[in-house]
């Protein structure tokens, strides 16, 4: 029992920080979506903070720097996604595509030029680096007979797990409990409604891409910040999809996107524990692929989004450029 209890509270541990940059990034597309604009671009504003997260905390060895240049540049792709798809009523899955492949072609090109390490960074000195936080206190809880090794698994994360998690809170209470979210869900559910009393349906989107840009950069932090030392190429892996397949898997709802990162994190987190594995006798033995494992939880993924969410239905409005009747 206490193995399966320490078994448990590993896992545990491992999907909370797996499941954090899909969170932050869940969240983001959210905000945007809500308000009538997709983004697809998600994965390419991940990928371009994380590197000049990690571009700028090897070179100065400041943490507030680092993560102030990712949120300006987060916010900075947010406001070029909003000039060609809210002001010029571009395509905006275009648009999306267009960032993250620019993202993916840029860090390499400006990795190689600056660092000359092949794309990388240089390691990121433990110093800039995230600590954990509890981590005291999951030691005392560790310590407990049978859910003590659980409730472990909740403490000693990095301060950005924690504030994912208050955000989920806060995204909810600001979409549905504000004027200012109900305004936003009126966006992109009715703008010319919202037009019609006086709100700017414009100034709405461009608000809400604004939050979309600070909390991707958050997720991209996290990623060079708190989970790996140094920027590598390509390094978001897809999470930037995976969070929008979370987030209409939650159906455009924060709480909603919430449990499907954290379904998405769990399998990533068992896939990792379950490498090495060995197939049962009546499978012919030997050990599981690591590559069937790591494929596992994109698999799950399109599976789950493919079988079992039912029908979503989308902002009405969603990816139609509002133009005001004169």
């Amino acid at each position: 029992m206490d193995d399966f209890a320490l078994t448990l509270g590993t896992v545990l541990a491992s999907t909370l920080r797996v499941a954090t940059p899909l969170i932050l990034c869940a969240l983001a597309g959210t905000l945007s979506e809500r308000s009538g604009v997709i983004d697809l671009g998600l994965e390419g504003k991940m990928l371009a903070t994380a590197f000049c997260a990690a571009s700028v905390a090897a070179s100065t060895g400041s943490l507030t720097l680092a993560v102030g240049a990712a949120i300006l540049l987060g916010l900075a792709l947010s406001m070029l996604h909003g000039f060609a798809c809210v002001s010029h009523r571009g395509d905006q899955v275009v648009m999306g595509m267009a960032i993250t492949m620019t993202a993916a072609g840029l860090t390499v090109v400006l990795g190689i030029a600056w660092f000359k390490q092949g794309g990388q960074s240089p390691p990121i000195p433990d110093a800039v680096r995230l600590d954990p936080w509890f981590a005291g206190v999951g030691a005392v809880l560790g310590k407990l007979p049978l859910v003590g090794p659980v409730l472990a698994g909740l403490f000693g994360h990095t301060a950005l797990v924690y504030i994912a998690l208050a955000l989920v809170v806060g995204v909810w209470w600001l979409l549905y409990r504000t004027r200012l979210g109900l305004r936003w869900r009126a966006t992109g559910e009715n703008p010319a409604m919202v037009d019609a009393a006086g709100v700017s349906v414009l100034g709405m989107r461009y608000l809400a891409l604004a939050g979309n840009g600070v909390l991707a950069a958050l997720a991209g932090c996290y990623l060079v910040l708190a989970l790996n030392p140094q920027f590598i190429p390509n390094m978001t892996a897809g999470r930037g999809y995976m969070a929008l397949a979370a987030m209409i898997f939650g159906k455009w709802h924060p709480l909603g996107a919430l449990l499907a990162c954290l379904l998405f994190g769990f399998l990533d987190a068992l896939a990792i524990r379950l490498q090495g594995a060995t197939l049962p006798a009546w499978l012919g033995g030997g050990a599981v692929p690591v590559q069937a494992m790591q494929a596992l939880p994109y698999v799950l993924t399109v599976v789950l989004l493919a079988g079992f969410i039912g029908r979503a239905y989308a902002p009405k409005a969603l990816g139609t450029p509002y133009l005001k009747e004169r």
